[in-house]
């Protein structure tokens, strides 16, 4: 139990205590700000630990984000010598190449800061890298469309969705929404660069509907524009549905196994097999389009040695890019209801494959 003498930094320390296992023990904390001064003072185990760090907050956000920042700091200096260092340190449940590119738009090295936050020098690389890759895209922008329907809702699943089979008489209403709301935001596309169509899974939608909404898209996306729609479960592709993106000048496709090991995709609640995802891939390849293969890490109880064959099957394939996403709880996944807390040991030996084969495998981040 956290005991805190400022209840808005509670959120930010229950994710160190949580990340170290240590969210059931008793902890009380004082947070106090003088002249230029953070001052936080950490109680555990009738230890005490006090932590002192300097910054001159600009106005009350940038005091905020600070006081956020140092009072994950100070807990995560009190457990990593304890329970050992965590990849991320004090950066848990932080976007860690979002706070890298403000740190360099401030035309500071984030390097200096993430070393003070305790993130690995591996990791600290990798961000480096992955930064280089996206300044080298910036500017114009992106437009996300939203299809938020499903064959069935997979247990890990938080997002805003639902089963197509309990929606489907507000398909047509959606749509019909869907598309005036896209026309209605074509005098701010100018500079276009990306458009991507998500959900939910787009595919699952019938074939005329699909249709409307990339007509739709059509009317406001300039040439050359990155084009991606998550097709999504392998489950829901039929080669109409392909062929009529590939009319309407989609470029990149999601294709989301999650996993190639049929009893784990049954337990998340999938209904399709892996034979199933490779005829998918097999049917997208024949268009040209650029694909993009999703896998999870941490799914059901799958090991790490079924997760690394999953992800050297997907690496067999060689699509244009992989993604590795960590599975997280989150409320409204049915998963959350039954789970306390994951496997976190089996997730980080998963991530630290993922990231020797696929940096083997491609040659940079903006593959991977």
């Amino acid at each position: 139990m956290l005991n805190t003498n400022c209840e808005y930094l509670c959120p930010e320390i229950m994710d160190v205590l949580r990340a170290f296992g240590r969210e059931e023990e008793e902890f009380t904390h004082y947070f106090s700000y003088s002249g230029g001064k953070f001052f936080n003072t950490v109680e555990y185990r009738s230890q005490f630990y006090d932590f002192v760090d300097e910054c001159d907050p600009a106005d009350d956000v940038e005091f905020k984000r600070f006081s956020k920042r140092f009072s994950k700091l100070s807990f995560y200096k009190v457990l990593a010598p304890i329970y050992g260092s965590l990849p991320w340190g004090a950066l848990t449940g932080i976007r860690p190449v979002k706070l890298a590119r403000t740190e360099r738009d401030a035309g500071r090295d984030f390097r200096e800061l993430f070393k003070k936050l305790c993130v690995s020098a591996e990791n600290t690389e990798m961000c480096g890298k992955i930064l280089s890759v996206q300044s080298a895209r910036e500017g114009g922008k992106s437009l996300y469309v939203s299809l938020p329907f499903c064959p069935t809702k997979c247990d890990y699943c938080s997002f805003i969705t639902a089963p197509i089979d309990k929606t489907r008489q507000y398909l047509v209403s959606y749509v019909d929404c869907l598309c005036r709301e896209i026309n209605s935001v074509k005098p701010l596309c100018g500079g276009l660069k990306s458009v991507y169509i998500g959900g939910g899974t787009p595919f699952v939608l019938p074939y005329d509907l699909l249709g409307e909404v990339y007509a739709a898209v059509s009317g406001i996306m300039p040439e050359g524009t990155e084009y991606t729609v998550e097709a999504g479960r392998p489950d829901v592709f039929t080669e109409e549905k392909l062929a009529l993106s590939l009319r309407y000048g989609v470029n990149r496709v999601c294709v989301n196994p999650q996993s190639f090991n049929d009893e784990t995709l049954a337990a998340i609640g999938r209904k399709h097999t892996a034979a199933q995802t490779l005829k998918a891939y097999e049917m997208a390849e024949k268009y040209g389009f650029d694909i993009n293969l999703d896998l999870i890490a941490g799914l059901a109880d799958e090991t790490p040695a079924q997760f690394t064959a999953s992800l050297k099957r997907a690496i067999s394939l060689s699509p244009a890019n992989i993604t590795v996403h960590t599975l997280s709880l989150k409320s409204g996944a049915k998963l959350k209801e039954r789970l306390a807390r994951l496997n976190v040991a089996g997730i980080e030996e998963m991530i630290s494959t993922s990231r020797e084969l696929l940096s083997a495998a491609y040659t940079s981040p903006s593959k991977s």
